[in-house]
């Protein structure tokens, strides 16, 4: 079939775009990470003479930098539509989210939609494959108190103690609110199989749009995290124990994300922009923790049902173009999320300034000593 003149012009403004979108990208790394790590090595003082300052700058600036990764798909038209509970309501709680996975876009999405919830993403903390330490981000996250986590069975139980002790460390004392974990392991597609092998064993439902969660790290977290029950009696760990002001863990915040024709959406499009714009649809379903079972095998009871429950959902979705409406209302309400592209303007001069004025500042340095 031979290509018309109109599909050559096409490909090749999309080609050119793509090549121009992560020429930008490379730039926006090179001035705005190293920016960053310059900030806080210079800021060290303040966090030994007030460190609750400096946590809270160092979250502006990490608030930023996603922003920045944000801004990339908002800019090649990947938006976001959300519908389910309105969670800006517990925005200054602490929080757990419970998030299905399906590819690599599903942490830019997230950071789209989080950037308007009040001071959650300067205070949020991710849990992700270890394999995101070695990337251009790894850095950044390491730095802000991220943790990495190594999946397969040989590594479950250490990585487990390893979480809990890097909660009790840094969550607290961090002032950090919300946790973000992807309790499936791994993307769909790579699970899905043995997933589905594992429910027809056991007698489980068959799932076709997410696979069947693990229980380890929602445990530990809970386990960790918990505020002292009424009857003086601690649910959470040392942590608890040290930060007696703090109401503990609060709410757990079960998110579904759904992309158009079940397509997801990955870093590379995210970044390059080949891709026609699309909207991707996140729902949300608050939960108090109190409600939520402490004991492995009622608390696995639960955490299965909420995944079964996102496969409904999608299902739903997939099939009408929307979500359910909750339970007992007759229409699901959906919002319109935005960003505002004069502030997403603002970071990124401000990115560019900042690595322009430490370019400066080291030729100047560089030729005072040489």
């Amino acid at each position: 079939m031979a290509v018309t003149l109109e599909q050559a012009q096409k490909v090749g403004y999309t080609c050119l775009k793509a090549l121009l979108r992560f020429a930008f990208m490379v730039a926006n790394n090179l001035v705005a990470i190293p920016s960053y790590v310059l900030y806080l090595i210079v800021l060290q003082p303040l966090r030994i003479l007030d460190s609750k300052s400096f946590w809270y700058i160092e979250g502006v600036l990490f608030k930023w930098l996603l922003a920045m990764v944000a801004s990339w798909g908002w800019w090649a038209g990947y938006t976001v539509v959300e519908w389910g509970d309105d969670v800006k309501a517990v925005s200054e709680d602490e929080a757990m989210v419970l998030v299905n996975h399906q590819a690599t876009g599903d942490v830019c999405t997230l950071m789209m939609c989080l950037q308007d919830k009040g001071t959650v993403v300067r205070q949020m903390m991710w849990l992700m494959d270890h394999i995101f330490k070695y990337t251009n981000f790894g850095i950044v996250s390491l730095i802000h108190g991220d943790f990495f986590i190594r999946q397969g069975r040989t590594h479950r139980d250490q990585q487990l103690v390893l979480l809990k002790d890097h909660l009790e460390k840094y969550y607290r004392s961090r002032n950090r609110k919300w946790i973000v974990l992807f309790p499936e392991g791994g993307f769909l597609r790579k699970r899905r199989e043995t997933s589905q092998a594992f429910a027809k064993k056991n007698n489980l439902p068959f799932l076709k749009h997410v696979t069947l969660p693990r229980l380890g790290a929602t445990q530990v977290i809970l386990k960790t995290l918990v505020a002292p029950q009424e009857n003086g009696t601690l649910s959470g760990g040392d942590a608890v124990r040290k930060e007696s002001k703090s109401k503990g863990l609060q709410w757990v915040i079960d998110t579904t994300i759904a992309y158009p024709k079940a397509e997801p959406i990955d870093i590379q499009t995210w970044i390059l922009g080949y891709r026609q714009p699309a909207v991707t649809h996140v729902h949300y379903r608050i939960f108090p923790v109190k409600d939520v079972p402490a004991e492995p095998e009622a608390l696995t009871n639960w955490l299965y049902q909420r995944f079964i429950e996102k496969e409904d959902l999608l299902t739903h979705f997939y099939e009408t173009g929307a979500f359910p409406p909750p339970q007992g209302q007759t229409k699901a309400i959906s919002r319109e999320m935005t960003l505002s592209n004069l502030w997403l303007v603002a970071i990124q001069s401000f990115a560019f300034l900042s690595g322009g004025m430490w370019y400066c500042l080291f030729q100047y340095l560089y030729h005072c000593l040489f």
